[in-house]
């Protein structure tokens, strides 16, 4: 089944609920009196040849955190952005050249929280393809981009149980199998996962 813009984004709104959040390790209830950090990624949609695929980014080893991971643009929150699609679109053009102009906004997942403190706010959108990026020589080191019919199939990818430094205990991690070289896992994977539940993929 081939989705369309519009099923796609009608899709988002209706599973959207403003003010909910998901958890990386299952636990969002506990984090709720806790300080967040605000933050947004876009999650680019692309149509190639014969269907859809999302663009990731791999980070570079002089970005301050998640060296070397691949994720999708986006960041935190600067000081009066409420709207997480400024931040998103705001963050895509400093990290690889994308205008927010040539973004068509379809949606927002739920807001997830991550083990590190942030509430992030993903949000779906669709760019031109093939697109002239211009990457941060600081920020990132690649742009690339995998299908959805890929990211869909249970066989690529796998959960294990993960207790980083610092937190108390363990919790599930998603851990895509490689993809060109890539390998996609942790938050940006089940940002990646909730999106396919959403799209009933």
């Amino acid at each position: 089944m081939v989705l369309t813009e519009k099923t796609i984004a009608r899709r988002l709104i209706r599973a959207y609920r403003p003010g909910k959040i998901t958890s990386t390790d299952g636990y969002a209830p506990r984090h709720a009196d806790a300080q967040l950090k605000c933050a947004a990624v876009l999650m680019p949609l692309v149509w190639k040849e014969t269907g859809w695929h999302l663009v990731f980014t791999r980070r570079t080893d002089a970005v301050e955190h998640h060296k070397g991971q691949v994720s999708f643009p986006g960041g935190g929150c600067h000081e009066g952005e409420t709207d997480p699609e400024v931040t998103a679109l705001r963050e895509s053009e400093e990290e690889i050249g994308l205008r927010a102009r040539d973004v068509r906004i379809l949606g927002h997942l739920n807001d997830m929280l991550t083990i590190t403190g942030y509430r992030v706010s993903p949000v779906v959108g669709v760019i031109p393809w093939p697109y002239r990026f211009v990457m941060s020589p600081r920020e990132v080191s690649r742009v690339f981009e995998i299908p959805l019919t890929w990211l869909a199939q249970r066989e690529n990818w796998e959960e294990h149980q993960a207790t980083p430094k610092g937190v108390p205990r363990s919790f599930p991690v998603i851990i895509y199998h490689p993809y060109e070289g890539e390998i996609l896992w942790g938050a940006s994977a089940r940002m990646v996962l909730n999106f396919l539940s959403v799209l009933r993929y």
